[in-house]
């Protein structure tokens, strides 16, 4: 008896090693893999066990969370989704996420390890800690100003503090509203497939992610590679440049839009836009100098984080000479985004130096304590300090002056460049009308923002499409609510111009 007693003991103890065995393999080879497995949906429901954290705008969240009632509790909900959408993103229990909701996940879903000084703790007692929040750069009073002024066109705006590198306002039109895609079920799949197969695409944010021919606003860039290579010593003196300009190798003429270009100084050809004199500039600049002038103001850089990621901004870096021309007046194969034409003026606003965009301040703990702030970063002088205070001139006499009169604020410096680029197949397309700018309140030491607008309007009349009439406006709203929120500044609002510009 004693023996059967005891070879059940052996049994049993050969099928308890086998089990913690077993268990062990679970637990230690193969939890990764069973966690990722799309039928387990443990991870999902305790995911969404609890409320999402916040995206904090002014201190105050535009972002929340409803009980659904379902095994996915929690629904993400957003306070003027449509206004919002570039900066947050979407956060769907379907479709993942995106924009800061993708960035700081962590964070908001209570997973990141930071949100705890026990994380291990956490760990084995498979609790997490309370949800945090992300706190934002963005000033609702510039983010309205710029949803407004797009007023539905195809468009986006973009604000950046020039001296911190903070983004203010980012916005992308037509919007769309994230909640619809916050939940499961047959009415997201419809929302997700009308929303992607909409011709206005509005679920792009065309302020970090599309590209555009800047036009004339590239004249900037080119203005600072010819002062910084001295190619270009007297702003102001004649450049012997005729009317029309044929293009090197070639025997297409260059027009203008303006007139009075022919032998213009560069000071007037950034004054009233002339093409002819700033291409001929930017190929007396040449190739190797162009390319580095662009790339130290942000072009060709393909690593640019928000935190989300920005599309790349071009500026070839192999050109024949008349395609050197249009490119140096932002025409050819060069492309940029709102975001770095926004950091052009910044950088003409801050004596030179771009400092890195960032668009999320700090992340907290649910009872506000932050785990985190942004350190802020140069990305690099983008010209000297001089060039910068002489296109600082330049660009207040566009606005006072100039193509950019609709830019103005009474009691307020301002400095601004228009643009009208051309594109489609033979330059069919409707122009798009682009204005940068950068403002100075009355009695304080340095600009307070720089912004930059980009207006598709397709259903605009052609002739109609200039950035002093369909950007400037976008931009002197938004800057006027920059300067309005500085202690002290209160500039009123400016009656638009009337002079037609480029």
């Amino acid at each position: 008896m004693i023996r059967y007693i005891r070879w059940s003991a052996y049994c049993c103890l050969v099928l308890l090693v086998a089990l913690l065995f077993h268990t062990a393999r679970l637990q230690l080879v193969r939890s990764a893999e069973l966690s990722a497995n799309p039928a387990n949906k443990r991870g999902d429901i305790a995911r969404y066990a609890r409320p999402r954290g916040d995206i904090l705008v002014d201190g105050r969240p535009v972002t929340g969370s409803r009980d659904s009632g379902q095994a996915l509790r929690y629904e993400r909900t957003y306070a003027n989704g449509p206004l919002y959408a570039p900066v947050t993103g979407f956060a769907s229990q379907t479709y993942g996420t995106s924009f800061v909701e993708r960035a700081e996940d962590g964070v908001l879903a209570g997973t990141d390890p930071a949100l705890t000084v026990l994380p291990l703790w956490h760990d084995l007692t498979r609790r997490r800690p309370a949800a945090g929040h992300a706190v934002t750069t963005v000033k609702a009073g510039l983010q309205a100003a710029a949803y407004t002024g797009l007023a539905g066109r195809r468009g986006a705006v973009v604000a950046l503090e020039p001296a911190t590198g903070r983004i203010l306002a980012l916005v992308s039109s037509p919007s769309y509203d994230p909640a619809e895609l916050s939940g499961t079920g047959p009415g997201v799949a419809r929302a997700w497939a009308r929303l992607n197969a909409d011709p206005a695409r509005p679920m792009l944010n065309r302020a970090l992610r599309e590209t555009y021919p800047p036009g004339s606003t590239f004249k900037i860039v080119t203005a600072a590679a010819a002062l910084d290579a001295e190619v270009v010593t007297d702003a102001d003196a004649p450049t012997r440049t005729p009317d029309p300009y044929v293009l090197p190798g070639t025997n297409t003429p260059l027009p203008n839009a303006s007139t009075g270009c022919e032998d213009a100084s560069m000071a007037a050809a950034i004054q009233w836009s002339c093409n002819t004199v700033m291409a001929k500039i930017g190929v007396e600049v040449g190739l190797r100098g162009m390319v580095e002038a662009a790339e130290r103001f942000g072009f060709n850089d393909g690593g640019l984080r928000v935190p989300s990621w920005v599309s790349r901004s071009n500026f070839d870096t192999d050109m024949s000479r008349d395609q050197l021309a249009l490119s140096s007046i932002g025409q050819f194969n060069t492309r940029a985004t709102p975001l770095q034409m926004a950091m052009v003026a910044a950088a003409v606003a801050n004596g030179g130096e771009i400092r890195r965009p960032y668009l999320v301040e700090a992340a907290t703990q649910h009872d506000g304590d932050p785990v985190r702030r942004a350190r802020r970063h140069d990305l690099h002088r983008a010209m000297n300090p001089a060039t910068a205070l002489r296109l600082q001139q330049l660009m207040r006499k566009v606005v006072e002056e100039g193509t950019g009169r609709n830019a103005a604020i009474p009691g307020a410096e301002v400095g601004g460049k228009t643009g009208t680029a051309q594109h489609g197949l033979g330059n069919a397309g409707t122009p798009y009308a682009w204005f940068i700018a950068w403002a100075r309140a009355e009695n304080t030491p340095v600009p307070g923002v720089a912004v930059a607008v980009v207006v598709e309007d397709a259903e605009a009349d052609r002739g109609d499409i200039s950035g002093n009439s369909s950007a400037a406006p976008i931009a002197r709203a938004v800057m006027a609510a920059a300067l309005a929120a500085e202690p002290g500044a209160r500039p009123a609002p400016a009656a638009p111009g009337r002079r037609p510009a480029r």
